[in-house]
């Protein structure tokens, strides 16, 4: 794969901006198409955009599964090319294929036979659950469609090519746009399958942006190295990627926690609380584009020049990659904070709803500028090895921390709708103060001093 530039020699500066914004664009995209997909809900009806709401932190599974995938094979074909190791890397890309498979078995089990304990949990009455069923069950059968984009997509990262992945998701934007109404309503031979066509036309879109991946990945430079032989499974690779993506699943599937805690609260207040919440989650996403677009540069430029043993660069990258991120951040939050009614109003014209939704973005905007010190200090622990600081880091700040405080706040002292994103709010900001003072200990002084850091 041609490139341009090199990952641990270039200016940190032009790194950022030639990686990031690539895969900012890309989420962008891929935002956009969980947006269509909302929108598309809202015109089936209230009850299906809280059904989508209510499947996400569920079908967030896949997500983090995937990420954990992404994540390990990234930072391990990084780390490989740094120390100069191209046959090694080619070894990680099949390898990473073949942990992907076995992993989305696993998945898919989980997602048909949980789903309708987790959805009561969540308050769903049985239509609710039926309805929701209709959408997941679809979503889960093409686990491994994305599994294999995911770790695809990983070994382009890791060479810092972030431009393939994004012009897959702005292809599946497009073709999103088209499939939907197809497969929703019907045409011709094509019957209308309701909310379960938000699914079909996603794992189409899936299926296709998969096969270019893997034609960029059979094109790009250490592909040379890469033989049949390969794909023959290996103990010790498929022990450092599980070893390297276990914790970062765990890491991301907390966020699927914490949204499901938040869920939980919400739920008391009523169905349309929950659509309105649903709808605003979507809205913020693509506000918080830049800084997943950084966490995929930090990744990337970290892994490689770990394994280039280059630690200066990678204190330096940490500093810019977070000034930028809390910069935009505190800019886009004051978009976000006047505008949130009318965002809202763009998914549903229920006037509850609206309210709902408008009450959770103006909070969410006031929690914005500290967001990146999370995505920004998880990618620099994965690219350093570390993953498990990850783990710890989203235990507290999306499960233990904020489910004992809103028990508190909603149970104890009866607080109200608003209550929920206020105490979210005060325990994003303690925990972010928290990672600061931590990670400057340890990017200044312990790894400075080239501790015993990077063992288990």
């Amino acid at each position: 794969m041609p490139q341009s530039y090199k990952l641990t020699k270039d200016p940190i500066w032009f790194l950022l901006r030639r990686v990031t914004i690539p895969a900012s664009v890309g989420s962008l995209f891929q935002t956009f198409y969980n947006l269509v997909d909302t929108w598309f809900a809202g015109k089936i009806s209230a009850e299906a955009i809280g059904a989508v709401a209510k499947s996400f932190p569920i079908y967030f599974t896949i997500i983090a599964v995937g990420v954990g995938i992404g994540a390990a094979t990234n930072t391990l074909i990084g780390n490989s090319i740094g120390e100069k190791k191209e046959r090694t890397a080619s070894l990680y890309i099949a390898q990473s294929l073949i942990f992907a498979l076995v992993v989305s078995i696993i998945v898919t089990l989980f997602g048909l036979n949980a789903s309708n304990f987790l959805l009561g949990v969540m308050g769903s009455d049985a239509n609710g659950i039926i309805l929701t069923r209709k959408y997941l069950d679809i979503i889960f059968y093409g686990t491994f469609i994305v599994l294999i984009q995911i770790s695809l997509n990983g070994t382009l990262n890791a060479q810092g090519d972030t431009k393939s992945y994004r012009n897959v998701l702005i292809f599946s934007f497009f073709l999103n746009i088209f499939l939907n109404p197809l497969f929703i309503w019907g045409y011709g031979f094509i019957p209308g399958f309701g909310i379960s066509g938000l699914a079909i036309a996603t794992v189409i879109s899936q299926s296709i942006g998969t096969i270019y991946l893997a034609y960029k990945v059979n094109n790009c430079k250490i592909r040379e190295y890469l033989k049949l032989i390969c794909f023959v499974p290996k103990f010790d690779f498929l022990k450092y990627l599980t070893i390297q993506s276990v914790p970062v699943m765990f890491s991301m599937l907390f966020i699927g926690v914490g949204i499901f805690n938040i869920l939980y609260f919400i739920g008391k207040f009523g169905d349309l609380a929950t659509a309105g919440y649903g709808a605003a989650l979507r809205i913020e996403q693509v506000i918080l584009l830049p800084v997943i677009g950084l966490n995929t540069a930090v990744l990337s430029i970290g892994g490689q020049n770990f394994g280039a043993k280059a630690y200066d660069r990678i204190r330096e990258l940490y500093t810019k990659a977070l000034y930028f991120g809390s910069t935009f951040m505190a800019l886009a939050g004051i978009i976000l904070f006047f505008g949130a009614e009318y965002f809202v109003s763009q998914f549903t014209n229920n006037n509850e709803a609206i309210k709902y939704g408008t009450i959770y973005l103006k909070i969410a905007a006031l929690i914005g500028p500290i967001y990146p010190v999370f995505f920004i200090t998880t990618a620099v622990f994965q690219a350093v090895k570390k993953p498990l600081y990850s783990l710890y880091m989203s235990i507290l700040r999306l499960t233990a921390f904020p489910f004992l405080s809103l028990w508190y706040v909603i149970n104890i002292r009866g607080g109200d709708y608003e209550d929920v994103f206020y105490t979210i709010l005060v325990t994003n900001w303690i925990m972010g103060i928290a990672v600061l003072i931590f990670i400057g200990y340890f990017l200044n002084y312990v790894f400075k001093q080239k501790k015993n850091l990077f063992s288990y």
